[in-house]
């Protein structure tokens, strides 16, 4: 039998060999395919109905898809779903034509239609892929999934669990998902926040676990809005790697884990709960704490602990400083409910904010609603750009830019982690800096997906 590392060696060797044949061989291979598909399936407890979803594969949430790191992707959407729809693949600094945002970066995949996705992944890491088209919509009716990228070195642990959290808007009476996808209330305060927490899913999700096991714990926030902020009991840990880039060093688990809608954060975690009790990944911030994955230890899997584990390795071009051409941008976002936004530009024309609110828009960027026809900023390649960001609503928002990876640019001048997506609380004022390293017209817009659909997007070019 083929050892791991020898098959992983196989694979990227495959991989490089796929990477020489021309385009015209490469068409001939079929690529799999990933259909969006409408299905039924047991998301409420016992003695609720079955419900009505929209998943890929027909499971909520879709397949985790696993790729090595520097292998490539080949995927053909099928849209069997009564709307378009398109898969834009969350934190990979990918090539622009493959990034899934309609109208942006290719058209809409129309139903009984079909797309090929093909791009090649440089970054280890957590990530996921979700629609982004009716983003609001489709991702709250199921419309996501894990994407992993495996480091070739894996971790020394004893087994990995990729956990995709997520809540949903039921109706209790039916056990259906909420139509009311247009909701003013969503758009123009929190967000859609549902009212049955899942994960994998799953509701009151449970695994078996033995004291001293080491698990890696692959977190993502799959959720519309809800801010997921976590904590451990029983378990002991480290922080290994954000939004799918690994830290320097693992960072030990004092405090909460804080996942706005589209972050990530990698754990590696020790059972440290006695034999025959429990164990809990909690939603800290609820009453008494509510368990979110619930670990019954039983058995032990060594007499001692484990030391610190090593860092993760690091991802290619992770580092960047701020002594190069760089240029300033700003991004003030405004609006929303007990905001004090007056008015903005809506389709070309200044309008106020009530002829906003029946538009059933609510937010603006820089006193833009919505999609503007120019980019926030035309960078050169190879610029530093940083960006100024204000949070003037009442409200958190979690920033997302597609193609590339930022840094924060914290009070002392360092940099903080690599990211993708920003929770900034209301009132903050907060800068991070990127390197416009891949050429495209790439997305930046909030992850509270109401709040995207009713005002908060914008872009930037790469020349």
């Amino acid at each position: 039998m083929q050892t791991r590392r020898q098959f992983m060696a196989g694979s990227a060797a495959a991989t490089a060999l796929l990477g020489l044949l021309p385009r015209q061989a490469m068409a001939t291979i079929p690529f799999e395919t990933i259909e969006a598909m409408t299905a039924s399936v047991q998301l409420a407890p016992d003695g609720y109905p079955a419900t009505d979803i929209w998943g890929y594969g027909g499971t909520a949430p879709g397949p985790v898809l696993r790729v090595a790191q520097g292998g490539r992707l080949q995927r053909r959407l099928v849209n069997s779903l009564p709307q378009a729809s398109s898969i834009h693949w969350h934190g990979i600094r990918i090539d622009n034509a493959m990034d899934g945002v309609p109208g942006l970066t290719q058209a809409v995949v129309e139903p009984g239609d079909g797309f090929d996705y093909d791009f090649v992944l440089p970054d280890a890491g957590t990530y996921w892929y979700h629609s982004h088209n009716r983003s609001m919509e489709q991702v709250a009716r199921g419309l996501h999934g894990a994407l992993i990228v495996e480091e070739d070195t894996p971790p020394d642990i004893d087994r990995e669990e990729v956990l995709v959290l997520d809540d949903w808007l039921i109706d209790p009476e039916t056990g259906q998902i909420s139509g009311d996808f247009e909701s003013p209330q969503a758009r123009s305060h929190a967000g859609r926040l549902g009212n049955l927490v899942l994960t994998n899913g799953i509701f009151d999700k449970t695994m078996t676990v033995q004291r001293n096991e080491r698990l890696r714990l692959r977190l993502i926030n799959a959720a519309n809005a809800r801010i997921f902020v976590l904590g451990l009991f029983g378990l002991e840990g480290w922080t290994m790697a954000l939004d799918g880039m690994p830290l320097p060093a693992p960072e030990p688990l004092e405090e909460v884990v804080v996942l706005g809608p589209g972050q990530r954060a990698d754990l590696i975690v020790d059972v440290v709960a006695e034999q025959g009790s429990t164990a809990y990944l909690a939603r800290a911030d609820e009453a008494r704490g509510t368990p979110q994955v619930s670990f019954q230890v039983r058995g032990q899997a060594s007499l001692a602990r484990r030391g610190t584990p090593d860092a993760l390795p690091p991802n290619p071009g992770d580092a960047f400083n701020l002594s190069g051409d760089s240029v300033d941008l700003t991004l003030n976002m405004e609006g929303g409910a007990m905001g004090t936004l007056r008015g903005a530009m809506l389709d070309g024309e200044e309008t106020g904010f009530r002829e906003m609110a029946q538009a059933n828009q609510f937010w603006a960027f820089n006193g833009m609603v919505g999609m503007p026809d120019t980019p926030l900023a035309t960078l050169d390649r190879g610029q530093i750009a940083r960006l100024t960001i204000s949070n003037d609503t009442a409200f958190p928002h979690a920033m997302h830019l597609h193609g590339m990876h930022f840094r924060e640019v914290l009070a002392d001048g360092t940099l903080g982690p690599m990211r993708d997506t920003l929770l900034m609380d209301s009132a903050e004022r907060r800068e991070i800096a990127f390197a416009a390293d891949n050429p495209g017209d790439w997305l930046l817009h909030c992850h509270m997906l109401s709040h995207a659909a009713s005002g908060m997007m914008t872009w930037v070019r790469v020349a």
